[in-house]
């Protein structure tokens, strides 16, 4: 008899029970409420798992209870938010989704999955993966972004390196896929607000990198707080068991968030406790987090009928089955032996990462700067907050550890006089220090205006109704700009802000996001030229908040926008298109791209298509670009976007060089869900789009035709 079954055929209810309890340990604070004391519960086995512990004394502790002191001696497993990194910090995924680079996206997971095992941390709550297109929500910085291709590609690079080969290896994580799903579409914005959008806005941009997560083999998928159409994530049948367990196949382990199971009851589909314990374990919800909604109700609902045995008989041996994939029934401590790396490890990867993912928006002439600069005044709240460098969600991060932007500027510049004036706090306080700021920069060969957002801005319940820059921020930016010193702007932030007077007047503006450990380093690095910058923006930059929500794959309307008629779909004080369009991103060379060509202008869609473009650099350096493919259905039975992302490829260019990128597109590219939801491609004629970034103005298409085909 295999072993899972075994230990499941030895169980009473209440052992059975206790395996589908998550308890958190309260050594990190994810939410607002706590486990207590533990001890008893362990010993009696009602206890499945535990998150939060960063002691592995505490882990080690706690699993000796279970192993040691339990009737059946089955082990914990150890959850822990491992989001961008464990001990090495790496920059927010919204930033690092940026590099457009699956393989860089995998390394990171890879050593943070190495670093968490080291600690004892069986388990992750990552990716985060809910596609996002409204900045207000501050989960945003947690994701990939807006667009459900380059999700997809996230989901299944950061699955892969968070398990690695085998999930039984020490060295190994397993993966939890969150928030399934829609979360990112939540009501205004936000956080936890509920969620109302078509079915067919859920299949086209808020399943597939779920889909896709699934695929990679993640061990866990975590249901999202908000409801959809009226029906809690945690209670959602259809979306759990018919299209996750069932279209899906996913067999893994699904784990509620936060006491989203006892939520259930404010949603207003439960009565009580016991009602909302029997609906998420109908759903398919195997493991309650914090709420303690299974072990102190599911035996009141199988007596009343709500719930089967076989329904926790099912749950358990998931979690139990887990549990055996992990290496833990073998031995309960294969993640508490000698840590396989030393500290430090892994800062050239974090260093690499962070250059990879800073975004020069915009360029006068300002950056790189010059060899030969002698005197920088370097301002602002963002210019020497250390901790403020790891953004939300650092984990066992240390706050003492990041390089500031100014210590690493002058660590790269040790000729020159860099002197610095915060001027004013992120938010609050007052603004006495704007003199003295604007002071410091009169006669400064150039000014660093370091500014944006606090870490806690960003993340869970951090959301934002307005996203200009907070406090005294403005009032700081507008003194620096009146001394008439070149001002290049590093905006330090987990969205997009609508900083559109400060970008429009700064020489040069980078988004520096939240860049983890080595964000000094890489942001000095950019600025000096050593490292031509190559992120691309995975979100679109709106101008004012009154866009949002704003995305480069919108629909058409019948009367698109025209300056020259007013009635059509456009704003009487504010421009249709964003600051920023989706995949915009400036670097120290200038690419061309001519010549785009298709391998056929009338195709199969079994055979498949290669298109083709010229990418010259006809800058002074060499480049890394990052060119994206784009595609329109002319006629559809069903409307689609305007421009649909398929495809991006790298090209590293040198000097005077020209290269040809290849996309080879299959019949799969040229389909959509049809009106039952499942994969229909249609002969007709599409149009190609490839370009630098989403910006229609800019990019080169040609007119191709599909043919029908037997598999159409």
């Amino acid at each position: 008899m295999d072993l899972v079954d075994a230990l499941l055929a030895e169980m009473t209810l209440e052992e059975k029970i206790g395996q589908l309890n998550l308890v958190t340990a309260g050594q990190a604070v994810t939410g607002p409420a706590g486990s207590g004391d533990m001890t008893e519960n362990l010993r009696a086995g009602r206890i499945g798992g535990a998150f939060n512990f960063l002691d592995r004394d505490a882990i080690r502790a706690a699993q000796k209870l279970a192993v040691e002191e339990s009737r059946l001696g089955v082990p914990l497993f150890f959850g822990l938010d491992v989001l961008h990194g464990h001990r090495t910090i790496f920059p927010v995924p919204l930033a690092e989704a940026g590099a457009f680079d699956p393989a860089l996206w995998e390394r990171t997971a890879r050593a943070a999955a190495i670093e968490a095992a080291g600690d004892g941390v069986d388990l992750t709550f990552a990716p985060m993966l809910d596609i996002a297109r409204d900045p207000r929500w501050g989960r945003i910085v947690e994701g990939p972004g807006e667009d459900p291709r380059l999700g997809a590609a996230f989901a299944a690079a950061k699955v892969k390196g968070f398990q690695g080969e085998r999930l039984a290896d020490r060295a190994c994580v397993a993966a939890t896929a969150k928030h399934f799903c829609a979360y990112g579409a939540a009501l205004a914005g936000r956080d936890y607000a509920p969620v109302d959008i078509s079915e067919r806005t859920l299949h086209e941009v808020y399943l597939p990198p779920f889909a896709a997560a699934v695929a990679a083999g993640c061990a866990a998928i975590m249901p999202a707080f908000n409801s959809i159409a009226g029906v809690p994530m945690s209670a959602h049948v259809g979306l759990l068991r018919d299209y996750l367990r069932g279209k899906l196949g996913f067999a893994g382990v699904v784990i509620s968030d936060y006491t989203a199971i006892s939520e259930l009851i404010a949603h207003g589909v439960a009565a009580d406790l016991v009602e909302a314990a029997a609906l998420a374990l109908r759903a398919g919800v195997d493991m309650d987090m914090v709420s303690g909604a299974y072990v102190n109700s599911l035996p009141q609902a199988l007596a009343r009928g709500l719930v089967a045995l076989e329904d926790i008989d099912a749950a358990a041996r998931r979690v139990l089955t887990l549990k055996r994939d992990l290496g833990l029934l073998d031995d309960p401590y294969r993640r508490l032996g000698p840590a396989d790396t030393a500290p430090g490890a892994h800062k050239a990867l974090a260093l690499e990462a962070a250059r990879r993912s800073i975004t020069l928006l915009s360029n006068r002439g300002a950056l790189p700067l010059a060899a030969d600069i002698r005197r920088i005044a370097v301002v602002g709240p963002l210019a020497d907050a250390r901790a403020e460098m790891l953004g939300p969600w650092y984990a066992a991060g240390d706050p003492a550890a990041p390089v500031t932007i100014l210590a690493g500027l002058r660590a790269a510049l040790p000729q020159c006089e860099i002197i610095f004036q915060m001027g004013v706090p992120i938010e609050g306080g007052d603004d006495s220090g704007v003199a003295a700021a604007r002071a410091l920069c009169q006669g400064a060969d150039a000014v660093l205006l370091c500014v944006g957002e606090a870490a806690g801005m960003s993340g869970e319940a951090a959301s934002r109704a307005r996203l200009g820059l907070p406090g005294h921020q403005n009032a700081l930016a507008e003194a620096v700009l009146s001394t008439g010193a070149p001002v290049i702007a590093l905006l330090s932030s987990g969205r997009p802000l609508t900083a559109t007077s400060l970008i429009a007047r700064a020489e040069a503006t980078l988004a520096t996001w939240f860049l983890g450990d080595q964000a000094g380093p890489a942001i000095a690095d950019v600025l000096t030229g050593r490292f031509n910058p190559t992120a691309r923006l995975a979100v679109t930059w709106p101008r004012d908040v009154g866009q949002i929500p704003i995305f480069h794959a919108a629909r058409s309307c019948g009367r698109p926008p025209d300056p020259e008629n007013p009635f059509t779909s456009k704003y009487l004080d504010l421009p249709t298109a964003p600051l920023f369009p989706f995949g915009h991103g400036l670097s120290y060379a200038r690419v061309a791209l001519s010549n785009l060509r298709a391998s056929a202008a009338v195709f199969d869609f079994d055979a498949g298509l290669e298109i083709s473009i010229d990418a010259a650099n006809e800058g002074p350096v060499a480049t890394e670009e990052t060119v994206f493919l784009f595609l329109r259905d002319f006629v559809a039975r069903v409307a689609r976007p305007l421009i649909e992302l398929k495809a991006w490829r790298k090209a590293r260019v040198a000097p005077g060089e020209t290269k040809t990128i290849v996309f080879r597109l299959s019949g799969e590219d040229f389909s959509y869900p049809g009106e039952d939801f499942e994969p229909m491609r249609e002969p007709g004629a599409f149009e190609v789009f490839v370009g630098l970034n989403a910006d229609e103005k800019s990019l080169l298409s040609i007119r191709i035709e599909a043919r029908a085909s037997a598999s159409s």
